[in-house]
């Protein structure tokens, strides 16, 4: 079968395919041109640079596969694609590591002004290093904090167990889950195994209670986060969005900012991408990233691999 890989595939993926006697094309075709390429192809894979819409599968009946290197598959019109005998498939295990751990870490950042005193520490020197130090040393710890989380897969849940281990208190709403403890599977460290209970609970609950609140949500949803939920919160609450653009108002987020109901803000992703509303780009307190949350050498091995293996058995 020829197979279009558009948006790169790990090497060990790409071989796979190839021993298994596939014709590989790693030549990323521009969106507008797939229009009259596709339809050379079996199959094409993506992660989330390149769409794939109705008109594209219209214009490419040879197309049997869409594969989607990640999670989301928000860039694919899914249903239609079912509607015409295509089947889709993603990577939904192979990155929570990665994305999980990145939540993290901007939470552990932005707790501790890291964003802001990166930006002024630069090579001309700090103007006052003394009063850096001291706007700086009003960190908080996240021991005993409480980190609500909206979405409770398994990104969610490798969130939960990484935080858990840094002492912090765990709720959790998902809209795809009944109210109640679901039990979450530590992993284990030097033989040592443990499970605990993590409560689910309503949206409006989990804003009221939580200190830190990390999405970990598919996006086409609309806003999850808007400028109603932000009142409901604590005074002070912490945003985490490692999961999708759009599934928060940059607008309300940065309204709630300025009244104080939000003091800590990190994002991997934004509503446009590349961002193009310069004003969470120029508050030096909020964390910031590209959109790399799956992106690390792990987690695209794990990627690549796993798609591969199940194109192979797609078309054995």
């Amino acid at each position: 079968m020829k197979i279009l890989i558009n948006d790169g595939l790990h090497a060990a993926g790409i071989a796979l395919l190839e021993k298994a006697g596939h014709q590989v094309d790693t030549n990323t075709i521009a969106q507008d041109d797939l229009l009259n390429k596709l339809n050379e192809y079996d199959a094409i894979l993506v992660r989330s640079a390149t769409t794939v819409r109705k008109d594209l599968m219209d214009a490419a009946p040879n197309l049997k596969l869409i594969g989607r290197g990640g999670v989301g598959l928000d860039n694919i019109d899914v249903e239609y694609a079912k509607s015409k005998n295509i089947s889709v498939f993603n990577t939904p295990a192979a990155s929570s590591r990665s994305v999980a751990e990145l939540a993290m870490a901007h939470l552990f950042g932005i707790v501790r002004s890291l964003p802001a005193v990166n930006k002024a520490m630069s090579l001309d020197g700090v103007s006052d290093f003394k009063a850096l130090k001291k706007s700086a040393s009003k960190g908080i710890e996240l021991q005993g904090k409480t980190l609500g989380l909206i979405g409770f897969g398994r990104i969610g849940r490798e969130t939960a167990s990484i935080a858990i281990g840094c002492g912090m208190k765990i709720i959790a709403y998902d809209p795809y889950l009944t109210e109640g403890d679901i039990e979450l599977q530590l992993h284990p460290v030097h033989d040592f195994k443990h499970k605990i209970n993590v409560k689910t609970i309503a949206k409006d609950e989990l804003l009221a209670s939580a200190d830190f609140i990390s999405l970990h949500i598919p996006g086409g949803q609309g806003y999850v986060l808007d400028t109603a939920d932000f009142a409901k919160m604590k005074d002070g609450a912490g945003i985490v969005n490692c999961a999708r653009g759009g599934t928060i108002s940059e607008d309300a987020l940065l309204q709630a900012m300025d009244s104080g109901k939000v003091k800590y803000i990190a994002t991997d992703v934004f509503e446009k991408e590349p961002p193009v509303d310069e004003r969470i780009l120029r508050v030096n307190s909020i964390g910031l990233s590209p959109h790399i949350g799956a992106s690390t050498s792990e987690a695209q091995e794990r990627v690549g691999v796993e798609l591969a293996e199940k194109i192979i058995e797609f078309f054995k």
